[in-house]
């Protein structure tokens, strides 16, 4: 997972290092005022050959769909059958604060965009109306040679299983923890049942967030601000009651009311903490990779943390070249 912004030294050129370095994906975010995805798998559309441009995931609010579907078909011509769209909910600090978006029905706008979208990128004029979108009349002057797969971002039950029913693939992230697997797989197949599909035309691919460290308590104290800005978001405090930490999120809700930085702090537990977030030397990280895999996970997407550089690069080449060669060959992907 590429984050490009000034000074990480991880957009477009890691991104030519990683096919070089034999990953399999690159995935795009589209956060924290970083270049666009879609352009940006584009760009690396032409300077790549065979590594998967994926975005990971793209909001449906803050694009119409027909303006989202003319960008996907840019990127698509640049790198045809390698292009995937990941789409997801999002947050309402995100759509809201950022945006001055409405975030209302997620899971219907979630629906919908998927929809409309199969619609628009088949070549098809629109005629939709919503609850949460519509268009009519539009129609691109050159769709897609080939279909572009539609990925979901999912965490909590609802989404799952609505990821299961209408997406090609699940974007699954830290806070589906390998015990948290069957909890997943089985709602994606109370999805695709009700598309009349089994569970395995559905591509199950997991985010980690990895911090290559030698020092645990490092990685702990680092992840710890993660986990403590999470417990800030209502979708994440859901998830983290679902996990059985109802007490913590309460003690970090109050925390945040009263603006008391180390009670919110002093909510997260070690325990926590290394349920949710990957941290340790190579050998470890690559080990948890594995766990992943044995748990039903088809592609791990690798997202280096640490905040600088030097951070980035030994995240990123800890898994150059793959991992758990011969157990996954042909379906894990990393």
């Amino acid at each position: 997972m590429l984050w490009p912004v000034p000074g990480l030294a991880a957009g477009f050129e890691r991104g030519i290092w990683a096919e070089q370095h034999g990953y399999d994906d690159l995935w795009l975010c589209d956060a924290e005022g970083m270049e666009d995805p879609i352009a940006l798998a584009a760009a690396l559309g032409v300077a790549t050959r065979t590594v998967r441009l994926a975005t990971g995931v793209v909001p449906v609010y803050n694009r119409a769909v027909p303006v989202l579907a003319s960008g996907v078909v840019a990127a698509a011509a640049r790198a045809p059958g390698r292009f995937v769209l990941g789409l997801g909910a999002s947050t309402p600090n995100m759509i809201e604060r950022w945006y001055g978006l409405d975030y209302a029905r997620p899971l219907t706008r979630v629906r919908e965009t998927v929809a409309l979208l199969r619609d628009i990128l088949g070549g098809a004029k629109t005629a939709f109306e919503g609850r949460t979108v519509r268009s009519h009349g539009f129609r691109l002057a050159a769709p897609p040679a080939q279909p572009v797969p539609i990925v979901i971002g999912a965490i909590g039950g609802r989404m799952l299983e609505l990821a299961g029913e209408v997406a090609d693939g699940v974007l699954l992230n830290d806070f589906t923890p390998p015990d948290r697997m069957d909890y997943a797989r089985e709602r994606l197949a109370t999805g695709a049942g009700r598309a009349g599909r089994s569970l395995d035309a559905i591509e199950i691919i997991k985010r980690r967030a990895f911090y290559l460290v030698d020092d645990d308590a490092t990685g702990l104290e680092y992840f710890r601000q993660h986990l403590a800005f999470y417990a800030s978001a209502a979708q994440y405090q859901n998830v983290l009651r679902e996990l059985g930490y109802g007490a913590a999120v309460e003690q970090a809700i109050a925390g945040y009311a009263a603006r008391d930085r180390a009670a919110i702090q002093a909510a997260i537990s070690d325990e926590m903490v290394r349920r949710v977030f990957s941290f340790g030397d190579e050998a470890h990280c690559r080990a948890l990779v594995e766990q992943d895999y044995a748990a039903g996970v088809d592609t791990i997407v690798i997202s280096p943390q640490g905040g600088t550089a030097a951070a980035f690069a030994r995240g990123a080449e800890a898994f150059a070249g793959g991992v758990v060669r011969g157990v996954r060959t042909h379906e894990g992907r990393s």
